[in-house]
């Protein structure tokens, strides 16, 4: 059965008070999310080794092997925005108490989780996503992937809440100015309650 990009849990138009306009979201979604499905579906059909796997199976399948990285590439770019999309809110911002208790239990605080998770964003050279992950000693704690890559190929714990810090994902809106667009995401748009419901 055929990968298919997912319908927005909100209007193009939703987020753009909160700074993500319509023709971001409509480029990253309609054109830039649709171009990595249709690849990935294409693999697929050529590739039997591929057929009736899972999107994380194929994740896992395909992970450090050269002649499968367009592969994993785009399974990886699917997997991550289903996520992102989720991971976005237009009554984003607000973090819900468990999940508060557990970030200042592990960073120390707000503040610091914040800064760490910044300091994972706007230090990825390049393409690449910054991650809030639950690790497997229980922490939480803040992590960056390069390209299409995740936490579920790098095994940096299971992943919480993510960022697309691909240029196409901020610079509509903020033209090179990453750590603004980190900001805002944190301040106004982050989801905290899907967060929250990852930690399970």
């Amino acid at each position: 059965m055929a990968f298919e990009l997912p319908t927005l849990p909100y209007s193009y138009n939703a987020l753009a008070e909160r700074g993500m306009g319509q023709e971001t979201l409509e480029l990253h979604h309609g054109k830039h999310h649709q171009a990595y499905v249709t690849a990935l579906n294409n693999f697929v059909d050529k590739n039997a080794d591929l057929q009736g796997k899972s999107l994380e199976e194929i994740i896992a399948f395909s992970h450090g092997k050269a002649d499968l990285a367009p592969v994993f590439n785009n399974a990886g770019q699917h997997w991550n925005h289903i996520h992102f999309w989720k991971a976005l809110s237009a009554s984003g911002g607000k973090i819900p108490g468990r999940l508060e208790a557990k970030l200042i239990e592990d960073f120390g605080s707000i503040e610091k989780f914040k800064e760490a998770f910044t300091q994972a964003a706007i230090s990825q050279f390049g393409s690449g996503w910054a991650w809030l992950v639950l690790g497997k000693d229980g922490k939480l704690k803040a992590v960056k992937s390069p390209n299409g890559s995740n936490p579920l190929a790098s095994d940096d714990g299971k992943p919480i809440l993510g960022l697309d810090v691909w240029e196409h994902s901020y610079y509509l809106d903020f033209r090179n100015r990453r750590p603004d667009y980190v900001s805002n995401f944190l301040d106004k748009l982050a989801n905290y309650e899907f967060a929250e419901a990852n930690l399970g």
